[in-house]
């Protein structure tokens, strides 16, 4: 059986591990109702219409478990996280995106929404527990997105919608002076950073 890396081999460039586990999110945490809560697929569909999950219908979609680092882009990581959700081919299976859809909106509670190319999102989960427990309030619950090899701010909290699109555009903090791809590898922090053909103009 191979054996497991070395948690410092596994740290990208600046990262150290903390103490216990930090939370950092924008703004304050959301109530769950689970009687009027809805997960939207929409934009560069291959129907062209809009997919609306309930929340039964979310939770009986197919899950996974995934073991993952996890990178803030304040320079933790918190290592060997096992979430459990939906991995988003789940969703491009039920909901295919158009052909011609290369990126994809993250879109969160209260406006707040992150941009990733299609072959992230490829490898993304939509997670409902970490470690075998419900996602507490404050990391997310019910669900949120786990993009576990980009920067942590791309695994956006507090899940509503995903937006199929043709053409990239920058979400919350990339709007904000953040680099609009996030490999944390390469360091990809700050907007200054980006080279031509990393993001739209």
């Amino acid at each position: 059986m191979p054996e497991t890396p070395r948690e410092e081999s596994r740290l990208p460039p600046g990262q150290y591990v903390p103490r216990g586990r930090p939370v950092i999110h924008y703004g304050r945490v959301p109530t769950f109702r689970p009687d009027t809560w809805t997960f939207s697929v929409f934009g560069a569909t291959a129907s062209g219409e809009e997919h609306r999950f309930t929340w039964p219908e979310f939770a009986a979609l197919k899950r996974v478990t995934l073991i993952a680092d996890f990178h803030c882009v304040t320079k933790f990581s918190l290592m060997g996280n096992e979430w459990r959700g939906v991995p988003a081919t789940a969703l491009l299976s039920a909901v295919p995106p158009a052909p011609e859809a290369r990126h994809v909106m993250l879109w969160g509670e209260y406006g707040y929404s992150a941009n990733i190319r299609m072959s992230d999102f490829e490898a993304a989960l939509f997670a409902t527990e970490l470690d075998e427990k419900p996602l507490a309030p404050e990391r997310g619950f019910p669900v949120r997105a786990v993009v576990p090899h980009l920067y942590a701010w791309k695994s956006v909290k507090w899940l509503r919608a995903v937006e199929y699109m043709v053409e990239d555009r920058r979400g919350f903090w990339e709007d904000r002076g953040y680099h609009n791809i996030g490999d944390p590898w390469r360091e990809q922090r700050y907007s200054y950073q980006e080279e031509p053909g990393d993001g739209p103009p």
